[in-house]
């Protein structure tokens, strides 16, 4: 896997996030290369899955900023403060068009078809010919082994299937970067494996890819780089292996003997 030099593909600058009077994600700054692989791991209710989801707008931030490709996702700058888009323009801005997301709880429309799902964004949000989204999503559901399910109705796959309808419904909108929020963490040990294939294979083709996740082996084996959330802060950062075997800080230590274990 390589990784660019030129300009971050993801800046996240003093960004803050609060619900009421409670802080949730505070003064985060990190950045992220294009073509990088970066997991963000730590306890639950770290900040990890919100931060995720400001990364791609889900979230208004309470301050700070972020740049996905170098523009402002769902905000435009008024001098020296951010205004956030309308809500019209933030359904249509291209850089969160750019942007891919997998939930924990997949998110398919159980009234549609595998093969209707995958198509769906295509048809609402990029406008494509009926025909070339269907073209597009059986090539991705042939690619994540999935060919045999096109007519099949979410509720009729196992939570495996479908966490990979709902990657390659990500992927057909043809994001530059793919955020995941714990996309293992509801679902049986036995098929945690289809999915972090996937996963991985992907990470080889170049995607820049944000995970959220608890799968300790995957983030050693695929990330460039770990992040450590810890009440709202990245407590450690650096190369994967590293943070991951020799941990600097006592509650990254604390936080990877418990998941260990």
């Amino acid at each position: 896997m390589s990784v660019s030099t030129d300009a971050p593909h993801v800046v996240a600058r003093h960004v803050t996030k609060s619900f009421h009077d409670h802080v949730v994600v505070d003064d985060v700054s990190l950045e992220v290369a294009r073509g990088e692989v970066l997991c963000l791991v730590g306890p639950s209710g770290a900040g990890k899955s919100t931060f995720l989801r400001c990364i791609n707008h889900l979230e208004r931030i309470d301050a700070g900023e972020i740049l996905v490709g170098g523009q402002l996702v769902g905000y435009k700058r008024h001098g020296a403060d951010l205004r956030e888009l309308h809500e019209r323009r933030i359904a249509h801005d291209r850089a969160r068009a750019k942007v891919g997301m997998v939930f924990q709880r997949f998110n398919l429309f159980s009234n549609m078809t595998v093969l209707e799902n995958v198509m769906e964004g295509q048809l609402s949000v990029l406008g494509r010919p009926k025909g070339q989204a269907r073209e597009r999503a059986v090539e991705l559901l042939e690619r994540i082994g999935l060919r045999d399910k096109l007519a099949s109705y979410p509720p009729q796959l196992s939570g495996g299937q479908q966490q990979r309808v709902a990657i390659a419904r990500a992927l057909a909108c043809d994001p530059e970067l793919m955020l995941f929020d714990e996309p293992t963490s509801a679902l049986d040990p036995e098929l945690v494996g289809e999915v972090l294939d996937v996963m991985q294979e992907l990470a080889a083709t170049g995607m820049t890819m944000i995970v959220v996740t608890h799968e300790i082996g995957f983030a050693r084996e695929v990330a460039h780089r770990v992040a450590v959330m810890d009440d709202g802060h990245i407590i450690e950062s650096g190369a994967a292996r590293s943070v991951l075997s020799t941990p600097e800080h006592a509650r990254t230590r604390a936080f990877l003997e418990r998941v260990l274990a």
